[in-house]
């Protein structure tokens, strides 16, 4: 059953899918990672990948979710037969997971921004101890969790063009206005010097260090939505004939120019603001460096003329480009149970429910927020090769002949396309989950397997072979429904 539903307008199109990729993951994850894993060393890495990693399934999710019009399980039973259902239900399964705990943080960007309009951020004692009291007060995550998951779904109602184009028209511009004013005031603070060398500054022997490699990759996921299926699922409302790989590369590169300015903008508040203690509150890793943005922007902002105001309107913003991501990962499970028969007005219900419900733990603990990021980010990895796999399938150079060069396109992909999707993209996986595997049963022969650990090989491994195994089991079930509502 395909969608009769499209973007009405190029920019409407493009700004709804640079609203999956600027987010959250760009002003909230983006510091915080870079800063446990080398700042400038970090670089590196993520830049590389957004050429050999992002890009090439950007452009992918682009073609399959045009030419299918189905969500990732029916773009995948369609693509390499209905065997491999079950894959397509693993790559919305990873985006779902994660939209369980960032429907709370997106909820915390709420939060944030009705303590800075009402002043009562302002009056705390200190901005750490508003944060701690906000995250270990329980009730009050949840709350704004549910009015996150609420806003998204009263979005999503109002279909494509009348809800997510309309609302990502606004939402957008205004991040990216407020991004540059905060990047521009924190390099202006003395001693935010010391930030920009810590950001970009390259110690290369830490490259070294496969945790670098491995966050750098699934930051770069995280970063450009590559391999959540989300720009597959908007892909699917864009009309025929947009130049895919135009719109890859612009979302590409100007979603990792956020980035850099979010953490020029964190680094140089944190070391103009805290210059004793600059380095050991941006290299602490896990929960206690997962409020950077929350901790140091208000500082930031509070240093400059009208900086209440300043503040107020970087959370409303930084609210703004949570929910527009939020809002892609609601559409995305939606449309797969559409496809499976639910009609649309029930397949939100679940969707509301479900999101409602599993996002509960992370609402209430920090600490399996943190387990989750870490697991389902890890998980995108897998769910990149997936979509790697399900080109190969269907033949690389077919699909780029076909499905992505067109008449009138100002870039045409050759060969090297093939080789970066069918085999570049599938060997990072093999190569740094081996080399994690390794390094860590090598270094932790007695705790590696632990399940119940937050960042640990056996909770990565465990949670994905759980949720594979019940999709293999339900494969032919999920094949039958979409081949009944095609």
């Amino acid at each position: 059953m395909k969608s009769a539903e499209r973007f009405t307008t190029h920019w409407g199109m493009i700004a709804s899918i640079i609203g999956i990729a600027i987010g959250t993951g760009n002003i909230w994850r983006f510091p915080r990672i870079a800063a446990a894993n080398g700042g400038g060393s970090f670089l590196v890495p993520w830049i590389i990948f957004l050429f050999i990693w992002s890009i090439p399934l950007i452009i992918a999710e682009f073609a399959i979710g045009r030419h299918t019009r189905k969500g990732t399980i029916g773009s995948f039973a369609a693509m390499m037969g209905d065997r491999f259902a079950w894959m397509g239900g693993f790559v919305g399964f990873v985006t779902t997971a994660i939209m369980f705990y960032y429907s709370v943080v997106a909820g915390w960007c709420i939060r944030y921004f009705l303590g800075s309009a009402a002043g009562t951020l302002f009056r705390a004692e200190s901005h750490q101890q508003y944060w701690d009291t906000f995250t270990g007060s329980g009730w009050q995550p949840f709350l704004f969790h549910f009015v996150a998951v609420s806003f998204g779904i009263l979005v999503i109602r109002k279909g494509v063009s009348g809800g997510i184009e309309r609302v990502n028209r606004i939402l957008i511009p205004a991040l990216l206005v407020l991004m540059i004013a905060s990047a521009i005031r924190a390099v202006t603070l003395p001693g935010a010097i010391q930030g920009l060398a810590f950001m970009f500054t390259p110690h290369l022997d830490q490259l070294a260090d496969y945790r670098i490699w491995i966050q750098a990759l699934t930051q770069n996921a995280w970063d450009t939505g590559a391999g959540w299926g989300l720009i597959l699922t908007y892909a699917v409302y864009m009309k025929k004939k947009e130049d895919i790989p135009m719109n890859a590369a612009f979302i590409g590169i100007g979603n990792n120019a956020v980035s850099l300015l979010a953490g020029i903008t964190i680094f140089s508040s944190v070391f103009a603001l805290a210059p004793d203690r600059a380095s050991e509150l941006i290299a602490t890793a896990g929960p206690a460096n997962t409020g950077l943005t929350f901790i140091w922007i208000p500082q930031l902002f509070l240093s400059m003329p009208g900086g209440r105001i300043f503040t107020a309107f970087f959370f409303l913003s930084l609210s703004f480009a949570a929910l527009s991501s939020l809002i892609s990962m609601l559409e995305m499970a939606s449309l797969n149970l559409c496809n499976l028969g639910i009609n649309r007005k029930n397949s939100l219900k679940w969707v509301y429910g479900a999101t409602l419900v599993f996002g509960i733990p992370s609402a209430l603990n920090i600490d399996f927020l943190v387990n989750q990021d870490w697991t389902w980010g890890m998980g995108l990895m897998v769910s990149g090769a997936c979509i790697s796999l399900a080109v190969t399938a269907f033949g690389s150079r077919k699909f780029r002949m076909d499905y992505i060069n067109q008449p009138g396109n100002r870039i045409q992909l050759g060969r090297i396309y093939d080789f970066l999707i069918t085999w570049l993209i599938p060997a990072q996986v093999l190569i740094l989950i081996g080399w994690w595997f390794s390094t860590i049963i090598s270094s932790n022969p007695y705790g590696w397997w632990n399940p119940l650990a937050a960042e640990s090989v056996g909770t990565c491994a465990g949670q994905w072979s759980f949720i594979i195994v019940v999709l293999l089991f339900l494969n032919r079930s999920l094949a039958a429904r979409l081949r009944k509502n095609w």
